[in-house]
């Protein structure tokens, strides 16, 4: 298991599921499962209606934290429909940004993740990078050239106090929502290839920043994948929406 320069952190992604009651109740159950202190950082990300009553849910309770799913680069302006990392400020402390299904479905660039990514440490808030590679590019043994050009495109550059912010989410495209999870040497040879780019960017980072699995995480699984000592935890998504699941997720990224 991780690091001793890095606490395990699990994070719950409940992407477009869930009204507000539903994630009051969820929230609720999360609560009152999580031990007084919990072997790891616990973050929900819910939709953005219920950002602002799940503050007040948990207020004072400091074993869970809050993130959005997404932002928008700008501070403010004539951009319907979008939210800033500005406005997010009192909502929440995480921001992800460059999720796969923002990636595939919605077309958003390295680039644009990168512009995200500024904006959110410019807010004071914390990052989660997430970077992956299709079915297509692991078959063609290109998974390393992939996440390592994602995860260039988010650091590169950065002043190293504000690296020092960010989370990373190796999350494969081609296990997310298909209840096929990569191995523990998957996930640990992509961690250690993230941490290989940010070591060139960042010598003194690269052992202190957390990398997190994401793809098709389960209570059964989660174990052997937050075992191998490259990976920090996991970025949830279906098994998040599931309290007694995600609970188990996180008891599974207990350090050893």
């Amino acid at each position: 298991m991780t690091s001793p320069l890095r606490r395990p952190l699990v994070a719950g992604n409940w992407k477009m599921n869930t009204g507000v009651e539903e994630a009051l109740e969820l929230a609720r159950q999360v609560q009152a499962g999580l031990p007084d202190r919990p072997p790891a950082e616990v973050v929900l990300l819910p939709p953005l209606i219920s950002l602002w009553p799940l503050r007040q849910l948990l207020r004072g309770d400091d074993r869970i934290g809050l993130g959005a799913q997404n932002c928008y680069w700008e501070r403010s302006g004539a951009f319907t429909g979008e939210v800033s990392a500005a406005m997010l400020r009192s909502l929440c402390d995480y921001v992800l940004v460059g999720h796969s299904e923002r990636r595939q479905l919605f077309g958003e660039t390295d680039d644009q993740v990168r512009l995200k990514l500024d904006a959110v440490l410019a807010s004071g808030l914390r990052p989660i990078v997430a970077v992956g590679e299709t079915l297509d590019q692991r078959q063609a043994g290109r998974t390393d050239d992939v996440i390592g050009a994602q995860a260039r495109a988010a650091f590169q550059g950065l002043e190293p106090d504000l690296a020092a912010r960010c989370t990373v989410a190796y999350e494969p495209i081609w296990a997310i929502g298909t209840g096929r999870s990569a191995s523990p040497e998957d996930a640990a040879g992509a961690a250690d290839a993230i941490r290989r780019v940010i070591d060139s960017l960042h010598p003194a980072l690269a052992r202190q920043i957390r990398v997190l699995y994401g793809g098709s995480v389960s209570a059964e699984s989660a174990a052997d994948l937050f075992a191998p000592e490259a990976v920090d935890g996991g970025l949830v998504g279906g098994a998040s929406l599931r309290a007694g699941e995600f609970l188990a997720v996180v008891g599974a990224a207990a350090p050893v």
